[in-house]
């Protein structure tokens, strides 16, 4: 089977990743190939630092990877958290510092419509591909349910009655940002080249 190195050690991401991939293809994470170190976020886009972390991983380990990005962007706030959603509320933020700030700037707003856009990049032989998932919404006006991560308790998806924390990770997978990016992901590296 073959073996990708995805640029997180967040468990979440990777069991969201893993779950998506099972069977077709194995997933490692940094901490499992005896990675570690700040990896560098600095891009003004998503499909920027997707490369950067991407490219982190490939100068080290030469070794196929991928990375993503992801950015919940929020029409009353211009776009915002965007880029910088993982770190909205400070460099060392909880979800839930996170999730404070937003409802905080969304407080009185009307327009509550909101997208999550996530862009992986494969680095494949050295070469970069990019494969892009979004999923429109809205931001909920406090939290509900306990699954998920990130800004999952405030986010309804359209045509749900209920948040990405509401509901099983299969259900999430099949609609989410993340799940729609590594569909295309998959499709590419198990298609006839």
């Amino acid at each position: 089977m073959r073996k990708l190195i995805f640029a997180t050690n967040n468990k979440h991401k990777l069991e969201e990743v893993r779950a998506l991939l099972q069977g077709k293809i194995e997933v490692v994470s940094l901490s499992e190939v005896g990675l570690s170190g700040e990896i560098p976020e600095t891009a003004d886009t998503l499909q920027g630092n997707a490369l950067q972390k991407a490219q982190w991983v490939w100068d080290r380990t030469h070794t196929d990877c991928f990375a993503d990005d992801t950015g919940l962007e929020v029409d009353a706030l211009n776009g915002a958290p965007g880029i910088y959603s993982a770190r909205y509320a400070g460099e060392h933020c909880s979800f839930d510092d996170n999730i404070n700030k937003l409802l905080d700037a969304m407080e009185g707003k009307c327009n509550r419509k909101a997208d999550f856009r996530t862009v992986v990049c494969l680095i494949e032989n050295g070469e970069p591909k990019y494969f892009e998932g979004r999923v429109d919404g809205c931001i909920l006006t406090e939290r509900y349910g306990k699954e998920g991560f990130g800004y999952d308790p405030i986010f309804m998806p359209e045509r749900f009655a209920v948040s990405f924390a509401e509901m099983p990770l299969d259900v999430k997978n099949k609609i989410s940002h993340r799940g729609r990016a590594i569909a295309k992901l998959t499709e590419y590296l198990i298609s006839d080249k």
